[in-house]
């Protein structure tokens, strides 16, 4: 299983209980395909550096998992069937990045 970093944006006009019951959908999606999930961080509420959809803001979220190639493709799937969904980027981690997640995650508690 190799260890990824997923960030997406999603629409500013979606309340806290919406912005938390799509993020819970998408942790189901990842836990279904034997994802592990390491790390998540809700970034709240940001301004985007240039308008995306006729948008100027967005929910940042951040998951750091494991998991295989499938279960990425599935989820970058849902991403884009999602209309709340206004971008994504996933990355595969080298060590040096897991070596500096793991720093960062400690850093913060």
């Amino acid at each position: 299983m190799n260890h990824y970093e997923t960030v997406f944006i999603m629409t500013p006009v979606l309340s806290d209980d919406q912005m938390k019951e799509a993020v819970k959908k998408y942790q189901d999606l990842l836990k279904n395909q034997g994802a592990e999930i390491i790390h998540e961080e809700n970034w709240g509420l940001k301004k985007l550096a240039y308008p995306i959809q006729k948008k100027a803001s967005g929910f940042y979220y951040l998951m750091e998992f494991k998991a295989d190639g499938k279960a990425v493709d599935t989820l970058e799937t849902a991403y884009r069937r999602d209309e709340r969904m206004l971008r994504f980027l996933t990355v595969k981690l080298d060590k040096f990045a897991k070596a500096y997640s793991e720093k960062r995650r400690t850093k913060n508690q």
